[in-house]
């Protein structure tokens, strides 16, 4: 995912605006989407939630499941959503709503993904922007990334949504229960069995990987 990609996506999304109306929120990537003419200011306003959260919510859709080779998809599904409802989104509160979107959107390429029975993603996020360091370096982010891709890909999803947004992207419990729309308790159990169900099966992937025939 480069900077050309994010300015293309800003450039699609911020040319027009949605109807108004019921709208499905998992528009098919083909179809005709309905637009209005945007305002100035909510053209300003999407093109610049675009520029700040792009790659944040690129990222986090990879952590909670979603194949390399649909995240791109994905996040501009996320913000064409965003787009349908960008009078609702509070200042200040962009990037929890976005992020709220962005665990629907995961959960439902999970399904998807499922339900075909697709082949687990095995590549790591080469795509994720960065800057270019040295092979070495190169090689022990991609095989770190690619454990921890492992070890997250073994968490129910759940688990697994909440341990991303807390441990990774540093929200706040409170601030879970809110995106989440689950008790305060319960953001709190799943973080604890999250923890513990990642400690083991990294753990368990550690001594595979160190063990005679494992993986380097």
């Amino acid at each position: 995912m480069g900077d050309n990609y994010e300015q293309d996506v800003s450039v699609t999304l911020t040319s027009s605006l949605p109807t108004s109306g019921p709208t499905s929120e998992r528009p098919s990537a083909s179809a005709p989407f309905p637009v209005r003419p945007a305002s100035r200011a909510a053209d300003e306003r999407l093109a610049q939630l675009v520029h700040a959260h792009f790659a944040d919510v690129w990222r986090a859709l990879r952590r909670l499941g979603v194949p390399e080779a649909t995240t791109d998809d994905a996040s501009q599904e996320v913000f064409i959503i965003a787009a349908r409802k960008l009078a609702l989104i509070e200042p200040g509160g962009e990037r929890q709503y976005l992020y709220g979107i962005a665990v629907r959107v995961a959960a439902n390429a999970r399904r998807a993904r499922a339900a075909r029975r697709e082949q687990s993603d095995e590549s790591a996020l080469d795509r994720e922007p960065s800057l270019v360091p040295s092979s070495e370096v190169l090689l022990e982010e991609k095989q770190a990334r690619a454990i921890l891709d492992q070890v997250l890909d073994a968490l129910p999803q759940d688990l697994r949504t909440v341990f991303v947004l807390f441990e990774i992207e540093g929200f706040s419990l409170r601030e879970l229960e809110k995106l989440l729309h689950i008790p305060l308790g319960t953001v709190s159990s799943r973080l604890r069995r999250a923890r513990e169900a990642f400690h083991h099966t990294a753990q368990r992937i550690k001594r595979s990987r160190c063990a005679p025939g494992g993986a380097p």
